[in-house]
């Protein structure tokens, strides 16, 4: 997370963003609820087995080298001035990830009717295409809504498909990588650049400029505390992933650029498994 060059005081308005993705994430996962908490994901997303001993560590290690391979391309192309790949690439991700998400929810949504496949398909590449066009060629107000709603949902998607722990240790992993990232790695050279640069991997709302990352990985805390415990545990993780980004505007007011990752992800955590025991 990253302040813009004004003088900047931290403001509740600014945490509307976050709270509306998360929200819209919630709505999402009532379309991914499992039979029991207990049942396989319905997409396997990790290399290795949850179940295992080892998995969540493993687990949390590949997502964590993924995303340090991503910034730091990322970094390098910005560095050396190469537009064109750039927009290659983040145009390819974000396509790929509207479509698989689109795909994915309307399957759930039209699964009562019969033979809804072609609907669904079509709907789905209309929903790409629409997206596409007002993120690369539109932009403004419509294109910061659709990433966050984007990150309200493919976070709920992942945090779907993870058991609790498996969920915990790469939120943990990835809170302490964006420690190291922002101030020893890429990521704080990327904000530091300007994060608009990056169409659809972030947005800005008044004075704050916040990377994708960051609403992906407070809906996966939430959507793994909605299906793997239940609403109100989901409810209270919001509350706790609010709290800890109140605290990180806090932190901007002296600093900035400051990881949005450690204090949401902790208190979110505390206050869902808090939750857990009421």
């Amino acid at each position: 997370m990253s302040e813009q060059p004004d003088k900047f005081t931290a403001r509740a308005i600014y945490l509307v963003p976050v709270l509306a993705s998360m929200l819209f994430g919630l709505l999402c996962a009532t379309l991914l609820q499992k039979p029991t908490p207990s049942s396989p994901p319905a997409y396997p997303i990790t290399p290795i087995p949850q179940t295992t001993s080892s998995g969540p560590v493993f687990n949390a290690f590949y997502f964590v080298i993924i995303i340090a391979i991503g910034a730091f391309v990322i970094y390098m192309l910005i560095k050396y001035r190469n537009r064109k790949t750039l927009n290659f690439l983040t145009g390819f991700a974000l396509t790929t990830a509207f479509m698989l998400l689109s795909l994915v929810y309307l399957s759930r949504l039209f699964s009562s009717v019969p033979n809804s496949l072609p609907l669904v398909i079509a709907l789905s590449i209309a929903i790409v295409v629409l997206a596409d066009l007002v993120i690369f060629r539109l932009g403004g107000k419509t294109s910061e809504a659709l990433v966050v709603g984007l990150g309200g949902a493919l976070g709920v998607f992942l945090g779907a498909n993870l058991n609790l722990p498996t969920a915990f240790v790469i939120l943990t992993f990835l809170a302490f990588y964006d420690i190291v990232a922002v101030y020893y790695g890429p990521v704080g050279k990327i904000a530091s650049s300007g994060l608009e640069q990056l169409k659809g991997l972030s947005f800005s709302f008044k004075e704050i400029q916040m990377g994708l990352g960051d609403l992906v990985f407070y809906s996966l805390l939430t959507g793994a505390m909605f299906i793997n415990i239940n609403l109100i545990a989901s409810l209270f993780s919001i509350i706790g992933i609010i709290a800890g980004s109140y605290l990180t505007l806090l932190v901007l007011e002296k600093r900035e650029v400051f990881p949005g990752l450690p204090f949401p992800i902790a208190l979110g955590i505390a206050f869902g498994l808090l939750a857990s025991l009421i």
